[in-house]
């Protein structure tokens, strides 16, 4: 447990949910206290690693922490998520979130992809008898299931998006509501200028958030943390100091994917 990482969780169970999507049941770290945003998301840093991933909390309820882990063809936390990782103890951030509700708004629209999936179900979860419609693109067909909400289910393959075409040819409902948004990052782009320029909304009105990016692909890491990890323990360091080290050996060479704040998306 680190600065960057101070929350310890024990895996207590992995679920398989679809062909690309992997529950984990955590055990809630001591002092772990939510947000209460239905967004929000903790950076999840795995035993021996230094790079951290972010994930939508799909829920925190009596003693669990629950995330949905999108698996896809290569990458470091869906590697080891397809692993027996039951036992685990894993490193978590604080968790953050962005969803921020319009006192003015009578609607609520979500749409994403398979990644932004989690964040939908819940958030439909918390708005109780507002209206929502849900627009979700999933490689593996509809998952009614999985959200207690009306879907408009959206095919496409694993590592591809067409949401920003889906959502130019939405009717949207009459009077103000909030359009909440979140997949691949050129996707988003599109969609927030759209919002932006042709619909004439103001920010407090829609929040659009990229949480990968499809144009980079999923790069293999350029140092393997492993050996640093295994040789700064074997010579004393702390965590913090071999942070270091491996902060040097990278060089900013490897570029790590977080998930931007509300100003950076405005």
């Amino acid at each position: 447990m680190t600065s960057r990482t101070p929350f310890e969780a024990l895996v207590r169970e992995r679920r398989v949910l679809g062909e690309h999507l992997v529950r984990l049941v955590l055990q809630a770290p001591e002092g772990f206290v939510s947000t209460g945003v239905p967004d929000e998301w903790v950076a999840l840093t795995l035993p021996g690693q230094f790079q951290s991933r972010y994930y939508t909390v799909r829920s925190v309820a009596d003693g669990l922490l629950i995330l949905d882990v999108v698996v896809h063809e290569q990458g470091l936390v869906t590697e080891w998520a397809q692993t027996d990782c039951v036992g685990d103890r894993v490193g978590l951030s604080a968790p953050k979130g962005s969803f921020e509700l319009p006192a003015d708004a009578g609607w609520v629209l979500l749409a994403g992809d398979l990644t932004g999936l989690p964040a939908m179900a819940r958030i439909a979860e918390s708005l109780g008898s507002m209206p929502v419609q849900i627009h979700a693109e999933v490689p593996d067909g509809p998952m009614p299931d999985y959200v207690a909400a009306p879907v408009t289910w959206h095919d496409a393959p694993s590592g591809t998006s067409n949401l920003a075409a889906i959502v130019r040819d939405l009717l949207w409902p009459e009077g103000p509501g909030y359009f909440w948004m979140a997949g691949e990052s050129a996707q988003m782009r599109d969609i927030r200028r759209h919002a932006r320029h042709v619909l004439g909304w103001d920010t407090r009105h829609y929040d659009v958030m990229g949480y990968w990016s499809g144009s980079r692909g999923r790069q293999t890491r350029q140092v393997d943390p492993g050996p640093v990890y295994a040789r700064g323990k074997a010579m004393g360091r702390s965590d913090e100091q071999i942070w270091a080290d491996y902060d040097a050996a990278r060089a900013t060479s490897e570029e790590v994917v977080q998930r931007p704040s509300r100003e950076e998306r405005a």
